[in-house]
């Protein structure tokens, strides 16, 4: 499959068990969509960027290569769809050490910034909270950090993914 016969699958919604399941029958294909999801600026980027979170959720094993190459784009990504799913795919996927450092950084002023839409902040929560099963010092600054954002900037998202992570916080820092 070229890139413009991927355009042409992904332009269309009603595609999307199709993507799957050629993804799912030759591999190679799944390159070429998370490159196409990476490195494209045209809302194909974005349909891309969905279809790598949909396939996840079928084949997680193989996005595993690709997670540094996520971590880097979300230095520079400014779409808040991409870094929707790529925050959602990071924190279901195992991260290196190496990579903790941005992360709480990215993590923290994502969280706490209204102008990100809410998925975006609760998906940075997860991650911090993940980074935290390592990093057990973070996780009295993660628990002030989200009861703050619960507090003060209130919406569903945020108050049902921060009642979950509180409380299992709250047990492990005892």
């Amino acid at each position: 499959m070229t890139q413009k016969e991927l355009l042409v699958i992904i332009d269309s919604w009603e595609n999307l068990q199709v993507m799957v399941d050629l993804v799912s029958k030759k591999q190679e294909h799944y390159k070429l969509l998370i490159e196409t999801a990476l490195h494209d600026n045209s809302k194909h980027s974005w349909r891309a960027a969905y279809l790598v979170d949909k396939i996840n959720d079928v084949h997680p094993g193989l996005l595993l290569p690709y997670i540094d190459a996520i971590i880097h784009q979300l230095k520079k990504e400014k779409d808040s769809s991409k870094k929707r799913h790529f925050l959602k795919l990071i924190s279901q996927s195992s991260i290196a050490e190496k990579h903790f450092s941005f992360l709480i950084d990215y993590c923290i002023n994502t969280l706490t910034s209204e102008k990100e839409p809410i998925a975006v902040r609760v998906h940075a929560m997860q991650v911090l909270y993940n980074i935290s099963e390592n990093e057990t010092d973070l996780k009295p600054e993660l628990l002030m950090i989200i009861e703050h954002e619960m507090e003060f900037h209130a919406t569903p998202g945020i108050l049902t993914r921060g009642r979950k992570l509180t409380q299992r916080l709250r047990k492990q820092i005892q």
